[in-house]
């Protein structure tokens, strides 16, 4: 499975053809949830500096910041 970019056209851009992928609006709209979780787990201190020195435990710390994450919006 390849990525695709969903990068818009700027305004200026809008009549070329240079081989990127077509906009995908329906994708774009979904990109800003990605981008506010990562920005909720670099607000988490342990996590934006890497406290933890093994991947294990590192990976841990972030399920539990994602596991909060998840517990505060089902509370609300």
């Amino acid at each position: 499975m390849r990525i695709k970019s969903i990068i818009p056209y700027k305004i200026n851009e809008k009549g070329r053809t240079d081989g990127r992928t077509q906009f995908d609006e329906q994708a774009y709209r979904g990109r800003n949830v990605v981008e506010r979780c990562f920005g909720f787990l670099k607000g988490n201190r342990r996590i934006a500096t890497r406290y933890e020195k093994t991947a294990r435990n590192y990976l841990s710390m972030v399920k539990l910041v994602c596991i909060r994450l998840f517990y505060r919006r089902l509370s609300n």
